[in-house]
């Protein structure tokens, strides 16, 4: 019996335009160059990229929610203008990363329809309510301070319209992060009242901001390849040991104390040591099953559907426009 030995599937074997890209790819990644939308890149990279980025977006686009629900509880005319300010700019993040996602090869409605649909995540903080107005300064303070933690890195991201719309995100969120200090340390030197309904909001927000950075490291499949990629910069728990290493003296400013027995600085490593967090309440919060996972995509289904007549009325104008032929520049300017 004459024993045949099989040819490697052609399928397998890289075309010459591939090989040349990879090659390129390897080469920009080693010397901590950008990827430019037209270059080649690999299939994995732009999948997980579009993942990483449009769930980005989404976040910024649902935490919208619990922050726009106090705008017209806010206690003064001035905070209701910074809060408003402040709404404005997370939908501005949105929008940006929307287009940088949309540069990868997925359309918008796409992207948009996968988190209707419950295909996509978004950051579980956002499934928490925001139960008085010094949540707005646990947000402000601690969320938008871990998400800083996290993007400031971002800048640096290997695929360059990732990178550069984390630079404007960044310096937006330093503003909501003093936004957030501002209000929690006018709360804690005001009245036992004021400073107690300070700390109760901390304590409510504390855990979850450190879940913000992703499952550990050991449980985080995604991680490592994104570090080698040079999308990410620093481990989950690298950050999340950052972002505590920084909190810690911001809250003995503020008057107020963080949920954590076990938080203690550790002399021999030089960072704060700090407790286990609830796993198990954050896989359940990304399943779906948080405090306000239903109503707020309830509410963000609502709204898409409310605002069908303006997506519809922009396309027919972009229409005419094009049937046309005179850019809608020109069109504006001779109106």
């Amino acid at each position: 019996m004459t024993q045949t030995t099989s040819s490697p599937s052609l399928a397998s074997v890289p075309s010459p335009e591939d090989a040349a890209g990879q090659e390129n790819f390897d080469r920009l990644i080693a010397e901590d160059s950008r990827i430019e939308p037209r270059d080649w890149m690999p299939q994995a990279y732009r999948k997980s990229l579009t993942r990483q980025v449009s769930q980005h977006a989404h976040s910024e686009i649902i935490g919208m929610q619990p922050e726009a629900n106090w705008i017209t509880r806010a206690p003064s005319l001035k905070r209701k203008a910074i809060l408003m300010a402040k709404v404005q700019d997370e939908a501005g993040h949105g929008l940006y990363l929307y287009s940088a996602a949309e540069t990868l090869g997925t359309p918008r409605d796409v992207l948009n329809d996968q988190l209707l649909e419950g295909k996509a995540k978004y950051s579980s903080i956002f499934n928490y309510p925001a139960r008085t107005w010094a949540d707005m300064g646990a947000i402000g303070w601690l969320v938008d301070g871990a998400a800083i933690c996290n993007q400031v890195p971002l800048c640096r991201a290997s695929y360059g319209p990732y990178g550069r719309a984390m630079v404007r995100i960044c310096k937006e969120e330093s503003f909501h992060q003093r936004q957030g200090w501002e209000i929690l340390f006018e709360l804690s030197h005001g009245t036992p009242e004021q400073k107690q309904m300070a700390q109760d909001a901390v304590n409510r927000t504390y855990g979850p901001a450190l879940q913000m950075f992703g499952p550990p490291d050991a449980d985080s499949p995604n991680s490592q390849q994104s570090m080698a990629w040079k999308v990410k910069r620093f481990s989950n728990d690298e950050l999340r040991q950052r972002f505590v290493d920084m909190i810690v003296p911001q809250a003995e400013a503020l008057g107020l104390t963080l949920p954590d027995p076990d938080l203690k600085w550790n002399e021999e490593r030089g960072h704060y040591d700090f407790g286990p967090l609830d796993w198990d309440e954050f896989t359940d919060v990304i399943k779906g099953n948080g405090p306000m996972n239903a109503q707020r995509m309830a509410r963000r289904i609502q709204a898409h559907e409310e605002g069908a007549w303006v997506r519809e009325a922009a396309a027919a104008y972009a229409r005419r426009q094009a049937e046309q032929h005179v850019p809608a520049d020109t069109q504006l300017i001779g109106a």
